[in-house]
């Protein structure tokens, strides 16, 4: 969709800072969140021709919509903005106050007490799970049958994820009902966030029920598997859960039960939708460009000619990597973030008040044409050292910048790098007529329905 022009604000008189314009469009009580609700992807690409930050409207909020990337690189390192806004607002029922949502002294605490659990040794240790997970997901499928590969893939990192991080005996089973409460957990997220009407989601409707119960249940598993482990006393696996259950900071106090809840919840939801989006795309993406699917499976069968391929083998396979880079790049999983100011301040030149809530969109930075060539076009091979140099700082963020970047990152592109390139050597994936490839939008973004033909190779 087009987005109408900006209305330009005046300075104020005397003052050097201006005020960013606002985006006309919006319609009474929602603002533009209508806009956001039908066609959110189109409407944050649009916002770039009017201006590297305007304002748009939220229901009863107004919002600033920072578009360029050397401005949102300054946005996230500046303590003037803390995690906060509609997003995390909403996402706040869903992962409490984890290492994801908390702020100042308390982030810098729970980050730190959770940090030894990323070691690179660490890193080496869980990619026996997820070698084993990858195995089995190749294994599952058969011959020309049909295979829906995105709950194929969320069904995968949520298993990887919990036996890597959270290893108790009932684990396996756990996995799987902890997928069937994120699935509808996540379903619901997206237009709470747009449609800030908090007494909507109060209806008994059925959705509304679904999400309850859900979220109920995703909540109540989390607490089994702590009690679990607690009950197992010492000497169990030495996994994220254990480096929780004996962090001390500084004082020497231990993480409360409900932050360790809350980590834990955190950890899985990142570590699963955003992992589980990623290899959906990347898949959808072979399907269309099958030069690079060759060039990636020419690739593993070289370095891994008899065999799957190990953590070990990773280092060997550029490619591979250049591939998940740019899948990442121009089918992000998550795509919109938001900011809060702590007080009035100034970003770009233009002055935002205090408690104001600051958008982004890395799904329109990534695909803006001042920063990539050939932006809609996927090419694995501007990742190579020659060409990666071009891309300005700030345009790409997968895993964000600063003091709020993901501490899972080296986990998550080991898990990638392991199941692609375990999977595709296996497996010629064709599309077929159920095949629904257009975006579904929710606080992550996935293909609406992607089943794929397997063939074996």
């Amino acid at each position: 969709m087009s987005v109408e022009s900006a209305i330009p604000a005046p300075a104020t008189s005397g003052d050097p800072l201006r005020t960013p314009p606002l985006v006309r469009g919006a319609v009474p009580l929602l603002g533009h969140a209508l806009h956001l609700v039908r066609d959110p992807l189109g409407f944050l690409a649009a916002l770039r021709d009017h201006g590297d930050l305007v304002r748009i409207r939220l229901g009863p909020r107004t919002a600033y919509a920072v578009c360029d990337p050397e401005l949102v690189g300054a946005l996230l390192k500046d303590p003037e903005y803390i995690v906060g806004g509609p997003l995390w607002d909403t996402l706040e029922v869903l992962l409490g106050k984890g290492v994801a949502t908390s702020n100042g002294k308390l982030h810098r605490r729970q980050r730190r007490m959770m940090q030894p659990a990323f070691r690179p040794e660490r890193i080496a240790a869980y990619a026996k799970v997820m070698e084993e997970e990858a195995r089995a997901t190749a294994a599952r499928w058969r011959p020309d049958e049909t295979v829906d590969v995105g709950a194929e893939m969320f069904r995968t990192a949520v298993r990887i994820v919990s036996r890597s991080l959270l290893e108790v005996d009932s684990i396996g089973e756990k996995a799987d009902r902890i997928a069937d409460s994120l699935h509808t957990v996540f379903d619901g997220l997206y237009r709470r966030m747009v449609l800030s009407v908090g007494p909507l989601y109060r209806v008994p409707t059925p959705a509304n029920r679904r999400f309850e119960s859900a979220l109920a249940d995703l909540h109540a598993l989390v607490d089994e598997i702590v009690a679990e482990r607690r009950a197992s006393g010492p000497g169990g696996p030495d996994d994220l859960l254990a480096e929780l259950l004996r962090a001390r900071d500084e004082t020497g106090g231990p993480l409360t039960d409900q932050e360790i809840h809350d980590h834990v919840v955190s950890l899985v939801v990142a570590g699963a939708e955003n992992v589980a989006s990623t290899l959906a795309w990347t898949f959808h993406l072979m399907t269309e460009h099958p030069d690079q699917e060759r060039r990636l499976v020419e690739e593993v069968n070289s370095v891994a000619p008899d065999r799957a391929i190990t953590f070990a083998d990773l280092k060997d396979l550029p490619h591979t990597r250049n591939v998940i880079t740019e899948a990442m790049r121009i089918r992000p999983a998550a795509w919109i973030f938001t900011r809060r100011s702590v007080a009035e301040t100034e970003l770009g030149g233009y002055r935002i008040p205090a408690d104001a809530d600051i958008v982004y969109s890395v799904y329109a930075m990534q695909r803006d044409p001042r920063s990539f060539e050939r932006h809609l076009e996927f090419d694995p091979d501007r990742w190579n050292p020659e060409r990666a140099g071009d891309v300005p700082e700030f345009a790409m963020m997968p895993f964000s910048v600063g003091n709020r970047k993901c501490p899972g990152d080296h986990f998550s592109l080991a898990e990638l790098a392991l199941i692609l390139g375990t999977v595709a050597p296996k497996w010629r994936l064709e599309r077929v007529a159920e095949t629904d490839t257009d975006t579904r939008i929710g606080i992550t973004l996935h293909p609406k329905r992607l089943v794929l033909r397997a063939r074996a190779r």
